[in-house]
């Protein structure tokens, strides 16, 4: 039987400085777990998003990397979100989403958008930071014309609403339905890996893929890979994609344990503070390596013996090799970006 919860309206003064990028609002966490803070924010996107669409009974998706506060900051979204007559949220179990993740389950579910609760490669823990960002419904960070809307409605709010009695159970997998002041509010807890694979079978050739890692390619020789997760949101994904459905052993996956605090280390995946996995590959015993950033948008790729390959010329490979890759098979290349201080290799 779904559960009978009140509206209630909180009198609240502005925060200086909740500007956000277009990589959201960061901050410290200190800050956010100030009283009204991170409430503050929240009703500034919902009111923002209800000023360009239609929020009453809109799907939005919540999730994030994982770090000190994401657990709160969903408790925070989903009370706020049923106090504004949002339809449903979809939620990743444990309030872990990466952000790819989140962009496509927002266009896959046809969602108004997503919440994103990450600081991306900076470090997390009580005495670290926090951040929140919106995706719009494309799946792509908002525009911003939208993050100035935002700003705009943080120097002015007055008062917020929430549902204070209202707890969501982020363990539990399926759906969990609730009636707010006669209005119905649902919130499915989905696994946050599953949509995502399904999605990388359709851009990528996993038995390909499959066959190159166990040796069975036509150089009949293993490709030995390894992934440093740095203890941020992508090691579940990177245990399922390339442990379980790629055949690579359990032990190509380090640091695959999403930690609030990533461990004590940053969660940037470059040659300094990814050192372990450039320790592994200058062992020679690898031929492949990457490392990601907490909220699994940015990767380091290494090469044997720790060959450093730039982001450059990553997608420069990609280019190269396309008509390999399924998804541009079916649906052609629509053209390549890169921003003008880039290498120029993608051009050649």
């Amino acid at each position: 039987m779904a559960e009978a919860l009140k509206i209630v309206t909180v009198p609240t003064k502005p925060f200086e400085g909740q500007k956000p990028g277009t990589s959201g609002l960061r901050k410290t966490v200190k800050e956010f777990q100030k009283p009204n803070y991170t409430e503050n924010f929240v009703h500034a996107i919902l009111a923002a998003v209800a000023s360009v669409d239609k929020l009453e009974k809109s799907v939005l998706v919540v999730g994030g990397d994982g770090r000190f506060f994401c657990p709160e900051a969903v408790q925070i979204i989903a009370r706020m979100s049923a106090a504004h007559k949002v339809g449903k949220l979809l939620i990743g179990q444990r309030g872990i989403f990466s952000t790819p993740a989140v962009s496509h389950l927002i266009r896959k579910n046809t969602a108004l958008g997503g919440i994103i609760l990450t600081a991306s490669h900076n470090p997390g823990g009580p005495d670290a930071d926090f951040g929140i960002k919106y995706n719009i419904s494309n799946g792509g960070p908002a525009p911003d014309g939208f993050t100035n809307k935002i700003f705009e409605l943080t120097k002015s709010i007055t008062e917020y609403r929430t549902v204070p009695n209202l707890k969501i159970d982020l363990e539990k997998l399926g759906l969990q339905k609730f009636v707010v002041e006669g209005n119905a509010f649902e919130v499915e807890i989905i696994d946050s890996v599953t949509d995502y694979v399904l999605l990388m079978k359709q851009i990528f050739d996993f038995d390909a893929i499959k066959k190159l890692i166990a040796g069975q390619a036509p150089h009949k020789k293993p490709f030995n890979v390894v992934f440093d997760a740095l203890h941020g949101v992508t090691g579940p994904y990177v245990k399922k994609i390339f442990c379980e459905e790629l055949g690579a052993s359990n032990d190509s996956a380090l640091n695959a344990t999403p930690l609030p605090d990533f461990g004590g280390e940053h969660p940037d995946p470059n040659l300094t503070y990814a050192h372990k996995l450039v320790s592994v590959m200058k062992e020679g015993k690898h031929d492949f390596g990457a490392a990601f950033d907490g909220d699994g948008d940015r990767n380091m790729i290494l090469g044997k013996n720790g060959f450093f390959v730039t982001p450059s010329d990553s997608l420069a490979v990609i280019a190269a090799q396309s008509n390999l890759i399924p998804y541009f098979k079916q649906n052609g290349v629509k053209g390549f970006a890169r921003s003008m201080p880039t290498a120029g290799a993608i051009d050649r």
